[in-house]
């Protein structure tokens, strides 16, 4: 290749790069001037809620007592079906009672024979009290005769209690249920032998209907509640009107309402709780003794409770909860709060917000404090497919 065809090239190459370079700069376009980002803002307003607080606990009977025996003996018959209802006053064991029916006849002998002995004694007594005035019989045979009658009556006394005694421990051959209720599985076998004040209980009986739960509650809860009722933040709708539902294992809820029956006095001091026991009507035997469940107590009414969805309401690193809010100018302000408890999908705010205040639930990783935005409406259902719920935002920091 010559000199001139050199030249030509470069002089082509030369060419070609400007006409690129005039050609990008003839596409290249100024970036768009965008408006003010979009958030959709809830606006506060004070509204009445009823203010619940869910407890977990377990059921317990109504009443249960365990049968034992009270005289020894061997196991005769059973006379109940295990699992099935009984009423107070049922037979349900019966010891062979041989010996305590011969033990019964014999005291109730003893008795006759007291008695008939104490009238020979008694007639003496009197006959002696008339002849010692003419001194017919001297002081002491009449003392003695007199003794002789009180140590008789006493001893048909004791010839009675002895019958009564034998009388009893003949009845508790035929072992009774003491309560009403559902019986549970016999735990000893016709022919085993019974003793009195034995340790094993011979079965259980147990009242469900009504039926206890019983929660546990702690202390500090109480004494925010007692706080709030002092103040006036909570009011009772009227006295005794604490109504309870039962959420249950299976995630439903029990069908009737349960009654406050007493509050415990006394703190577990390992778990700073205490116990309340609820009161539940049992009819269909649905509930168990020993079932886990969940109380829902209406502990008042919150009159002018401010609510805000959860997803407007973020926490610092540190875990403090805030919310951003759009005030009058239109602009992003940053509030810290303070939470009480989630009321369905929404935070209960006991400060850091007020009335008409409008927080942004949308948008908010987009904005910062102190940037003018543009306020469009909210769509509920819309927020909770956006997946901002929980986002943690740390607090902007403001710059000179």
């Amino acid at each position: 290749m010559n000199i001139r065809d050199s030249v030509r090239l470069i002089a082509i190459a030369g060419a070609l790069a400007g006409f690129l370079v005039v050609a990008g700069c003839g596409e290249q376009k100024q970036p768009p001037q965008g408006g003010p980002p979009e958030v959709a803002v809830v606006t506060v307003q004070p509204e009445q809620v009823k203010i619940t607080n869910e407890l977990p606990g377990r059921t317990s009977a109504y009443l249960m007592a365990e049968v034992r025996p009270q005289v020894n003996g061997i196991l005769q018959k059973r006379h109940f079906t295990e699992g099935s209802d009984v009423k107070a006053g049922d037979v349900l064991y019966q010891i062979d009672p041989s010996t305590y029916q011969a033990a019964y006849a014999s005291a109730k002998a003893n008795l006759s024979r007291a008695e008939a002995n104490v009238t020979s004694i008694r007639y003496r007594a009197e006959r002696y009290k008339e002849l010692v005035g003419s001194k017919a019989v001297s002081r002491q045979e009449y003392d003695d005769a007199a003794a002789a009658l009180k140590q008789a009556e006493a001893e048909i006394q004791a010839g009675k209690a002895a019958v009564e005694t034998a009388r009893i421990n003949l009845a508790h051959t035929r072992i009774t249920a003491p309560i009403s209720g559902r019986i549970g599985r016999s735990l000893v076998t016709v022919g085993a032998l019974a003793t009195a004040g034995q340790g094993i209980a011979l079965t259980t009986i147990q009242q469900i209907d009504p039926i206890y739960v019983d929660v546990t509650q702690s202390s500090s809860s109480l004494l925010h509640l007692k706080k709030s009722m002092a103040s006036g933040t909570l009011k009772k709708e009227s006295v005794n009107s604490a109504k309870v539902k039962l959420l249950l294992e299976d995630g439903t809820f029990y069908p009737l309402d349960g009654k406050l029956q007493f509050r415990d006095i006394t703190v577990d001091p390992t778990t700073g709780s205490f116990i309340l026991r609820i009161i539940f009507p049992n009819p269909e035997g649905i509930l168990l003794p020993g079932m886990y469940a969940r109380a829902v107590i209406e502990e008042g009414v919150h009159e002018q409770a401010l609510l805000v969805p959860q997803q407007g309401v973020s926490r610092d690193p540190k875990g403090n909860p805030f919310a951003l809010i759009v005030d009058a100018d239109g602009k992003v302000q940053q509030r810290m709060l303070k939470v009480d408890r989630t009321i369905g999908d929404k935070w209960l705010v006991s400060s850091g917000l007020a009335a008409g205040d409008r927080v942004i639930v949308e948008g908010v990783q987009k904005v910062k404090p102190g940037i003018p935005v543009k306020v469009v409406p909210f769509a509920a259902a819309k927020a909770t497919d956006s997946g901002e719920s929980g986002r943690v935002i740390p607090p902007a920091t403001e710059t000179n």
